[in-house]
């Protein structure tokens, strides 16, 4: 688990348990903080990844920290949003959270999406890196391609069962409300009446992230970035696999003039899970995987 400081006072009261519905803003809050530039509307379509999952940690009845330990079915869990008010830290209550969190997973694998700083802190819990994603920012120019359909227009379970090919764990409940987010916009590329490909942009405190951005290959993801862009305007982020795990996604968004803002290492307990990797050119979020 993460280090802190001086977690010497292990025996004041503090209470980990899961938030409630009307208490998603306290993530978005705790990002905002961090300045992480979190969606405007994540936090409903996380809880409803995992409601047990949202996880906040209290002394004396007042939320002060948060995480989430999100399981999808029985084989695959993801680990995020870990955070303690900067002027609560160094008094055990991370530990205690992480401890209480992690404990959700059983034995499944384990995914994170670290800062680079703390990388070998979580290696001292299990964990080691897979690789790096990337986020990438700018304003390329919009524009349609033949084939981009709104995502509302594709049967549900042809999306889902997109998804479960480029994804290691099922997450039906999530992907409902996720690409129906207000603010957003959610579209799919369909050739020959299958479906190519798909991503959803999202409303952030700043611009509007992509993600997930999966496709067939590099004409598809390009189609779909740009036909994003058209749709909501303004700065977009995404957040793609470097050249070692994916061998075009980073050359597709340079090649559009967007420039890298930051990295964060993609981490595993029991490595790197099976997934169609080759049609991940961007991941839904670095929250909850």
């Amino acid at each position: 688990m993460p280090d802190e400081s001086n977690p010497c006072q292990a025996d004041e009261p503090f209470v980990v348990r899961p938030a409630r519905p009307d208490e998603v803003g306290l993530f978005r809050a705790a990002a905002e903080a961090e300045g992480w530039n979190p969606g405007r509307h994540d936090g409903p379509c996380f809880f409803a990844a995992d409601p047990g999952g949202m996880m906040v940690g209290e002394p004396a009845g007042r939320p002060v920290a948060t995480i989430s330990c999100v399981r999808y079915g029985d084989g695959y869990g993801f680990l995020g949003q870990y955070i303690v008010r900067p002027e609560y830290r160094g008094r055990g209550f991370g530990r205690r959270l992480w401890t209480a969190g992690f404990a959700r997973f059983g034995t499944r694998n384990v995914g994170l999406d670290g800062v680079l700083e703390q990388v070998a802190n979580y290696e001292r819990s299990g964990f080691r890196t897979s690789h790096h994603h990337v986020r990438y920012g700018g304003a390329p120019a919009g524009r349609s391609a033949p084939g981009l359909v709104r995502l509302d227009a594709v049967p549900f379970d042809d999306v889902l069962a997109y998804d479960r090919r480029c994804f290691p764990g099922p997450r039906a409940d999530f992907l409902r409300m996720w690409i129906a987010q207000p603010e957003g916009a959610a579209l799919g590329l369909v050739r020959d009446g299958r479906l190519a490909g798909y991503a959803v942009a999202r409303r952030a405190t700043d611009g509007f992230k992509v993600g997930p951005l999966f496709a067939d290959d590099d004409p598809a993801a390009e189609a779909l970035l740009l036909g994003l862009v058209k749709e909501v305007g303004g700065p977009v982020v995404a957040d793609v696999p470097e050249a070692a795990a994916h061998p075009s996604a980073e050359r597709l968004v340079l090649n559009l003039g967007m420039a890298e803002v930051f990295r964060a290492a993609r981490m595993y307990t029991r490595g790197r899970p099976a997934a169609d990797d080759a049609r991940v050119y961007g991941v839904t979020s670095l929250e909850l995987g």
